[in-house]
């Protein structure tokens, strides 16, 4: 059994933020910290006070996190950045709504004093002679401390408050992980009993000290369980100052999902009845009572995304993804009387299309469309076809003829996009082959279901644009609209690139759409781009009549698989690598640059991405994935990959990213990568051993114990996340149980409550959706059946949660 806690956050936007640059505005991005860690950063919105993120993250972390925080900072190209303001987030206010949080926040100031992190460990003793009682302070040592000082360090020490008395340590020189190893002695004076309060400092030899942070315990924690361990280092008491709207506000959406996953054994019952749900798809319009129908009918919103998500990878880990979404379409279809509202709504069949095409289509949708995504971003042409929009001005850049027209800026712009838009529909309608035979097969059969429901001649373009409107409209559309979101770009585009990417997905959406609404609406500023837009649909008509001509089907209860092979790459790019034994040269030129590959089996690297000799490192071997601080080489963004041979010998691979995503990226992609090795490293040292001595603990054995623990447990989600077929079991089971109560009114009590029964099972009862009495009778049995497995499921979580009980009431074991 193992519990898990992932925290889903959406940086949406912020409003009315404060002017950093002389300019009058700012150049805005955010900042995500987990803990002081820093697990995301948003692109930077480029001369905007009211800036538009969009970006989401999922976290997966330790149970025992305790604070979230979000810093606005203004992106400066020359000196420091400078910081708007934060929101810091409990772990207790996140966790208080099942909901989460969906709300505007204003934005504080950031106290330096409030600025702390790590902890502190300590062993007090209260012993009593024959002066009275004395207090034992055993001030052992520190780790993770915030750097004070520009080196990226601190030099701390510790003040230890009993009463009226105090006492201090020695002060440890440029470490964030300082060892004392110091036992200070007070006496009890007269009085009321005192806490005992533990402050750390950063000393400074010109102006005042800088707090680190501290920890307090009354006197009856004193009396009864003398402290002895590591304390989280807190700031000092005082309420956030909220800057009533001075300093801006951001619209947040933070949902923390922390449950218990049972073993494996445990989900078979309603993962057999999620597969027989599918595997009859003839009777799919019918049901009314499967844990799916349950599903569709019960979720909404944001919470039907990450449903979808868990359902869609938990068929494709038995080989049924294409038996789930024929059911969900099959479903919709059968309910949709008018051929134009098809999937036009979010509705489970949608969702789960579209993570479906995420989780299986990412790899295809980069092969397509970052050529022409990376040419617009780096060209940065103006396009620009609406006469509203124009800017005139710049007709000067593209003609030097006559006097600056509409109609130059038209036919300059006509030329740009259809240069871009010709490569992008080539690129398409050329990939037949490279379509993902699983995204195929499912096309295949969504053309199929709905050609069935609407033969007519006159809906004979129905069954292209129910395939088109998944792909061209949710897929190739908003990954050229917004590329940052797709991981096609790491920025989001400036606000001309923006614009020329906003006229490309539309001219795509018209594609898609199959030319339906050309010429209708308001926009028709765009009919100069028709005759370019009519010629392509015919080759997408041919491109989509293609796509669906493919042979094979998945095989019922196929076994289950990853949803991204050991052997499939799935990250790679340059880094700067570091040998651990430095070399005589300067710090800077022992980084040397390299082009990695990372698969399920191993890291490899090579001088560029062409040469034929690789190095590697088998994944296998990886005992941790951590970062390493910037005063190890006074280089800023470095990771480190510790490795464990056959012979039991330790090696340490330095690594150094462009920016913190792609280091955050990396250590969450090696991380993932290594989940499964046997005896991972719980502490190593997040400096590097130089000059005879660890840089972060100055301690002068290399094979010291690591001072720092390690983060293997936080990871970033994304499309190529392995499957975990029990957690994604367990989020089914807690959005059934929502609708448990409403099952069990509408299939059993229902029945012998309602006196006009009767009458309604001889026409057809309306809560089965018209079904006759022998439908009635299957739709009890399978109620009750789903009922009796999510009583099941009830009853082993109550073991469980007993049994941790009984093991927290004898106390933790002791090493």
């Amino acid at each position: 059994m193992a519990k898990s806690s992932s925290l889903n956050v959406r940086v949406v936007e912020g409003r009315a933020l404060p002017a950093k640059d002389v300019s009058g505005s700012s150049d805005p991005y955010c900042i995500v910290k987990v803990d002081d860690e820093v697990v995301a950063r948003t692109a930077t919105i480029w001369r905007s006070l009211s800036p538009f993120w969009g970006e989401e993250y999922t976290v997966h972390l330790p149970l025992d996190f305790h604070h979230l925080a979000f810093y606005v900072l203004d992106e400066d190209t020359v000196g420091h950045d400078d910081i708007i303001g934060k929101i810091s987030l409990s772990r207790e206010a996140i966790a208080a709504d099942p909901r989460g949080i969906d709300s505007w926040i204003n934005l504080s100031r950031v106290d330096p004093d409030a600025e702390v992190q790590g902890e502190i460990c300590l062993a007090v003793q209260l012993l009593e002679d024959v002066r009275g009682r004395c207090l034992h302070c055993h001030v052992l040592k520190a780790r993770d401390l915030a750097p004070r000082d520009i080196s990226g360090t601190s030099d701390p020490f510790a003040r230890v408050f009993w009463g009226s008395q105090s006492l201090e340590t020695s002060t440890i020189k440029k470490t964030r992980f300082p060892h004392w190893d110091e036992v200070l002695e007070l006496r009890e004076m007269p009085g009321p009993p005192s806490p005992l309060r533990v402050e750390l400092w950063d000393w400074d030899m010109v102006g005042k000290n800088d707090f680190l942070g501290m920890v307090e315990f009354p006197p009856k924690v004193l009396q009864q369980n003398p402290p002895n361990g590591w304390f989280r280092l807190l700031p000092f008491p005082r309420a956030e100052e909220d800057s009533g709207g001075n300093l801006g506000a951001l619209r947040l959406k933070v949902r923390l999902v922390e449950d218990r996953v049972l073993p494996s054994e445990y989900y078979q019952p309603l993962m057999k009845l999620l597969a027989e749900s599918v595997l009859s798809p003839a009777e799919a319009e019918e049901d009314a009572a499967s844990p799916l129908a349950v599903l569709e009918e019960l979720t909404s919103g944001d919470c039907r995304q990450d449903l979808a998500t868990k359902l869609v990878k938990l068929f494709l880990g038995q080989g049924l993804a294409g038996r789930f979404l024929d059911y969900l379409t099959r479903r919709e279809v059968a309910r949709t009387t008018d051929p134009n509202t098809l999937f036009r709504s979010n509705s489970l069949a949608s969702k789960s299309m579209e993570q479906f095409m995420k989780l299986v289509g990412m790899p295809y949708l980069h092969e397509v469309l970052k050529p022409v995504i990376n040419r617009v971003f780096e060209e940065k042409k103006y396009m620009e076809l609406d006469p509203g929009k124009m800017d005139l001005g710049r007709t000067r850049r593209i003609s030097f003829k006559g006097t600056p027209s509409e109609e130059h800026v038209r036919e300059a712009s006509l030329g740009l996009l259809t240069g871009y838009l010709g490569p992008i529909v080539d690129a398409i309608v050329g990939s037949v082959g490279r379509c993902p035979t699983a995204m195929r097969l499912t096309f295949k059969q969504l053309h199929r279901c709905v050609e069935e429901r609407f033969p007519q001649a006159e809906h004979k373009d129905v069954k292209r644009l129910a395939v088109s409107g998944f792909l061209f409209l949710r897929f190739f559309a908003p990954a050229i609209l917004t590329p940052k979101l797709f991981d096609l770009r790491d920025q989001h585009a400036d606000p001309q690139t923006g614009r020329s990417l906003l006229l490309l997905a539309k001219a795509v959406q018209s594609i898609g759409n199959l030319g339906q609404q050309l010429g209708q609406g308001k926009e028709m500023w765009m009919a100069p781009l028709h005759p370019f837009l009519l010629q392509s649909i015919s080759r997408v008509r041919d491109f989509l009549d293609q796509l669906v001509d493919v042979d094979g089907e998945e095989e019922a209860g196929g076994p289950a698989r990853a949803l991204v092979p050991p052997s499939v790459t799935v990250r790679e790019g340059y880094l700067l690598k570091r040998k651990e034994e430095p070399a005589s040269l300067a710090t800077r030129f022992a980084f040397k640059k390299r082009y990695f590959w990372l698969s399920g089996e191993t890291l490899s690297y090579s001088k560029s991405p062409e040469w034929q000799t690789r190095s590697s490192i088998p994944v296998s071997h990886i005992r941790a994935v951590e970062r390493v601080d910037e005063g190890a080489f006074q280089l800023p963004h470095v990771m480190q990959v510790v490795t464990e041979d056959g012979a039991g010998t330790r090696h340490t691979t330095y690594l150094q990213c462009k920016n913190v995503n792609e280091l955050n990226q990396w250590l969450s992609a090696l991380r993932k990568a290594s989940a499964p090795n046997p005896d991972k490293l719980a502490a190593c040292h997040p400096g590097a051993f130089r000059s005879a001595r660890w840089t972060c603990c100055l301690q002068t054995e290399r094979s010291a114990a690591g001072c720092s623990r390690t983060h293997s447990a936080v990871t970033l989600g994304d499309w190529s996340d392995p499957l975990d077929p029990d957690a994604e079991t367990q989020m089914v089971y807690r959005q059934l149980l929502l609708g448990r109560d409403q099952l069990r009114m509408k299939f059993l009590e229902g029945f012998s409550m309602d006196p006009s029964l009767e009458a309604d099972t001889r026409k057809g009862s309306r809560a089965t959706g018209g079904a006759g009495p022998d439908a009635q009778a299957r739709h009890r049995e399978a109620a009750a059946h789903l009922l009796e497995v999510l009583a099941d499921l009830d009853r082993a979580h109550a073991e469980f949660q007993q049994q941790e009980q009984e093991q927290a009431a004898l106390g933790p074991l002791r090493p």
